[in-house]
């Protein structure tokens, strides 16, 4: 594929002696930053490029030991329930037995990928799956900095749930992007009496993903914040045309699939304009807390930000590094 037929990202420009004092600083900062917390604690990472690193951790242990103030913005997929990656699930899921996990029939000659089925949460689940990401909320709270801003993927199932957990924490909710897919989620018939209520479906199928927006409260005036910590605001597509929050864009498919075998690969065609957004000025550091196949890391190096994942996935954690370099590289045809 020709260097012609890619969509192009600018790159962060490089310091200016006309920069003003303030941008100066905030450069300094961020590789002062960078330095410290791409190589804090002892767990095992993939330092993938000068501008990426992996680490294989818990989110909440790791984030414990973060510095205040240390993270510019969050862009991340996370587990919609917590019983899907437990041990027992995700076991099944590895050996095509479904558990939670349903395994989608192949069809018109595609084999399908499984699909979590969100609706076998008990309420002692929902309870928790409300706790957990409180927990990963006031995390981010303390390690952003103010101003900073978290795009946080979901499902119109459990959103409002997850969403909640980040406004009880202090958040503030921003909006939603809303990614226009069709999935195979829903418009199915009732289980065993398909040919009897051929005419119902149980629910809708699911023709989109919110992305919840939330951003770190601060004090004074987006303009003193932005010279003061580099965020608060989104970066626009161009002078005179805003970041929207309806982006349209098909289910991931080869050769992304290919390279990243993900049961929840998010496609770079989408991943690159989220991650593009979050920094408004074009520098900073990205935080991805779910990091899996590493494609928001990888998102994140073809625009040229710098990018932190984690997860506690050892398979995870190996394939990031193998996909990181093909998908980062991977070339997007204009739309």
């Amino acid at each position: 594929m020709s260097h012609a037929a890619q969509i192009s990202f600018p790159r962060i420009p490089e310091t200016s002696q006309d920069d003003p004092l303030w941008l100066s600083a905030l450069r300094r900062r961020e590789e002062t930053l960078w330095e410290t917390i791409r190589t804090l604690g002892v767990q095992r990472r993939h330092h993938l490029s000068e501008r990426a690193t992996y680490i294989q951790s818990d989110v909440l242990k790791w984030l414990a030991d973060l510095p205040a103030n240390s993270l510019h913005a969050v862009v991340t997929d996370p587990p919609y329930g917590m019983i899907e990656y437990d041990e027992k699930n995700h076991a099944k899921l590895r050996k095509g037995r479904g558990g939670v996990w349903r395994i989608p029939p192949s069809f018109d000659g595609a084999k399908r990928r499984p699909v979590p089925r969100f609706t076998v949460l008990s309420k002692e689940e929902i309870l928790n799956l409300h706790g957990f990401f409180s927990s990963v909320a006031y995390g981010l709270l303390r390690t952003l900095v103010p101003g900073g801003h978290v795009f946080i993927a979901s499902n119109p199932l459990i959103s409002t749930t997850t969403f909640h957990a980040f406004m009880e924490s202090g958040f503030e909710k921003r909006g939603e992007v809303i990614r226009l897919v069709q999935t195979l989620r829903g418009g199915d018939r009732p289980k065993g009496a398909e040919k009897e209520f051929s005419d119902v479906s149980v629910m809708p199928r699911s023709c989109w993903e919110p992305w919840g927006i939330f951003r770190k409260p601060f004090e004074g005036t987006v303009g003193d914040n932005l010279r003061e910590w580099g965020a608060g605001g989104l970066r626009r597509l161009g002078e005179e045309e805003p970041f929207k929050d309806v982006i349209a864009c098909s289910p991931t498919r080869s050769p992304e699939k290919d390279i990243a075998p993900h049961p929840s690969l998010k496609p770079q065609r989408f991943l690159r304009k989220v991650v593009r957004a979050a920094l408004p000025l074009g520098m900073g550091i990205i935080y991805d807390p779910f990091a899996g196949s590493g494609s928001t890391l990888a998102a994140a190096e073809a625009i040229g930000y710098r990018t932190l994942g984690t997860d506690s996935d050892p398979e995870y954690f190996a394939m990031a590094k193998a996909a990181f370099w093909p998908l980062s590289s991977l070339q997007l045809k204009p739309e």
